[in-house]
Order: structure tokens, then sequence, then C-alpha cells
């Protein structure tokens, strides 16, 4: 990869579009010394680029903040402005961390001036997130997509006005959520703020086996409030009670021309073993 990366630098063609994903730099596989060194080349070959690069994609690198934070500085680090449009920074941090609270990643997002797309954690979003969006990128904003997993923190408050600060300005923005393993009603709802321009939302329970979890209110909650913006499609392979099998019943008579409509908006629900 330091070969790689050498090279590009070394060649007189404009990068303008760069994607490694996965790297997941938090695997024991990575020697410390090994991971430290891949980190400062790829923060160095950054700075060189930052002035062409249109598009990142570094999903899945699993860095620490500080890691993180230094690598998308990087983007910046010349002009102190990144006019980067497409950036994809989905499961970019490790697993487990409060991004949302961390000054530094505030600070680090404030420096992005041109975002058409960006791409990214829930446990990323907060206030000050959406505040900086809404001064340096929404002239340009158009699609937030928001990964939501399980096991990273989703539990922080964030206002109902700071997301309709940004759908104000941004009026072109549409906002897609991917859940996954977030299934009750009671963490979904606290997320699926009324202010928020949604487009889609993709629940998938992946193996979810909480014996607590029911489609009602989930399902009868999230579809009604969400018809005029969601379009529809349900599938299930769990063994149903006669109960459950009355409700996909009701919703789908409620909900037919959407969900006949065969788009974006994925409920699906596993056979518990």
């Amino acid at each position: 990869m330091r070969s790689l990366l050498s090279h590009l630098g070394k060649c007189n063609c404009r990068l303008v579009s760069l994607s490694i994903k996965h790297l997941e730099l938090d695997r024991l596989v990575w020697k410390n010394i090994v991971r430290a060194q891949f980190i400062k080349n790829l923060g160095t070959f950054l700075k060189r680029m930052s002035k062409q690069l249109n598009y990142l994609n570094l999903k899945g690198a699993r860095v620490t903040l500080e890691e993180g934070c230094e690598l998308l500085n990087s983007l910046s680090c010349l002009t102190n402005k990144s006019f980067i449009s497409e950036l994809n920074i989905e499961d970019f941090f490790s697993l487990h961390l409060p991004v949302y609270s961390s000054t530094l990643f505030h600070h680090t997002v404030s420096k992005f001036h041109s975002l058409v797309i960006l791409t990214f954690n829930y446990n990323c979003v907060s206030d000050e997130l959406l505040d900086n969006l809404c001064k340096n990128s929404a002239h340009s904003l158009r699609t937030l997509n928001i990964k939501c997993h399980i096991h990273d923190p989703h539990g922080q408050v964030v206002w109902g006005m700071s997301w309709a600060n940004l759908a104000k300005r941004a009026p072109k923005l549409n906002v897609n959520f991917y859940f996954e393993r977030v299934m009750k009603h009671d963490h979904l709802a606290r997320i699926l703020l009324v202010e928020i321009p949604v487009r889609s939302i993709s629940l998938r329970s992946c193996y979810f086996r909480d014996p607590d979890w029911m489609m009602r209110p989930t399902l009868t909650n999230i579809l009604p409030a969400y018809w005029h913006v969601l379009q529809v499609r349900i599938y299930t392979s769990r063994r149903e009670t006669s109960e459950e099998e009355q409700l996909l019943r009701t919703i789908y008579k409620k909900f037919k021309n959407l969900i006949d409509s065969e788009l974006n908006y994925f409920v699906i629900t596993y056979p518990l073993v």
C-alpha cells in the first residue's frame, strides 16, 4: 500500500477519487508499528492530493478518534478548508466511540465547506455537527446517509431545531437511515425526529433475537408518520403469530400502493432459532 500511495503521489495524473475500504485497522493483524506508519503515509498522501480530490471513501477504516480526525484534517491542512464533495466515513471510527461528544471531531468537520454527499454513522451526529453542516455546506448538501448500529452509541439528544435549521438552509437535502439491529420503537422514535427530511429507512435485524421486540408499535407508528416521504417494501421470514399476520395484512391494505411500488423502505425480520 505504501508503494501504491507513493506511485500515485508521483504520477502526473489528477486524482479526483480515492476509495480504500474495510481496512479494519483495529484488528490485531495490524502490528502497531506497521499500523502507525500506514496511517502516517496515508495522511501525507491525502495532504498532497487534498486540492484535487472530490471523492474519498474510507469506509470501514476503524481508527481511533484522534487518528481519524488527523486523517480528515489532512484534507484541509493546506488551506484550512476542504472542498471535497463526497465523503464516506461509515464505520470509519472504532466501535463504541461516542464521536458526537468530541470537540476535536466538531472542529475537524467545520473545515469541510462543499459537501454534497456525506455517509457516516449516527454516533457522529450532534447539534454541533448539524450546525457546522448548516454553516459551511448548506449551499451544496444533497444527501446524508446515516448508519445506526446497535453497538454504536446512539442515545445522544439531538434537538429537532438543529435538523429543522439544516433542512431550511439545505432545501434539497435527503436523509437516508440504515438501522442495524436497532428495531425498538423507543430507540427509533428518539432518532427519527419529524424535522428530518427523511427519504428512506432501512431496518435490518441481522439475526436479531430480542424476544421483547414486537412489530407493534415499530411498524404501526413509523409507517403512518413517514408515509408522505417513504416508499415501502415489507419482507418477513419469521413464523408470525396470528396477531402478527393480521397486523401485516392491515399494514399491506393501508399502504398497498406504496408497497406495490417496490422501492425504498425495508423491514426484514429473521426466524428465531
